[in-house]
């Protein structure tokens, strides 16, 4: 079994989305502990901002007539559906950044949908059914009766594209207020968040173990 990661954080140390994926894959591990895994780290190694145009602009070309930007631009986003295609578990960590969804994972989910096997060209939805977990972070509170309810613009859009888009079998790991003990704004929330924190990271051990099967019946 092959597992493939993506992590759109624009940081290493100390990111929060990072160490709850690695609690999924550490539990995905369980069951597979030699198997392979394809990282795709959107955020500390960006995907170039023109290539969505290119790509867009070669599907309408015969490849013979392509430039070599659109040829590579096409290469590129085969290789993003390569990449999902051939694992056989799916897992993505998102922060929230500014209320909105994450550019790069927004360019990344532009490129790979102009591969025709993803965007549904294709006769068959070729990734629908596969076993998938969504790990988001906020910093901050965003629920029901919180100042800022409805604040996250980000999360909605991502279970849209993963779930109804490409078909997955998704599970969501949703961890907020990280930024309590950071952020001396927020000091008061210290023991709300490290509950939070707690309730993510046995969720996250969860559905890591279910996308490994381990556990599952």
């Amino acid at each position: 079994m092959s597992l493939f990661r993506l992590d759109a954080s624009i940081r290493e140390e100390g990111s929060v989305s990072r160490a709850i994926a690695d609690i999924v894959e550490s539990a995905w591990r369980e069951g597979h502990p030699d198997a392979h895994v394809t990282r795709r780290s959107v955020g500390l190694e960006p995907l170039p901002s023109t290539a969505w145009p290119l790509a867009v602009s070669a599907a309408y070309i015969d490849e013979a007539d392509r430039s070599a930007d659109q040829r590579e631009a096409a290469a590129l986003a085969a290789t993003l559906a390569d990449e999902l295609l051939e694992a056989e578990a799916l897992l993505f960590a998102i922060p929230l950044y500014n209320f909105g969804v994450s550019q790069h994972f927004e360019a990344w989910v532009d490129i790979v949908l102009t591969d025709p096997r993803i965007s549904g060209a294709s006769p068959e939805r070729l990734l629908a059914g596969k076993p998938a977990v969504l790990v988001v972070v906020r910093g901050g509170a965003y629920g029901p009766g919180t100042p800022r309810e409805g604040w996250d613009h980000a999360t909605g859009w991502y279970r849209r594209i993963l779930d109804d888009v490409l078909g997955l079998d998704l599970r969501v790991v949703e961890n907020e207020f990280t930024l309590a003990g950071v952020n001396p704004a927020l000091d008061e929330f210290k023991d709300l968040a490290k509950e939070l924190r707690q309730n993510a990271e046995l969720l996250a051990s969860e559905h890591g173990r279910h996308l490994s099967g381990v556990g599952v019946h």
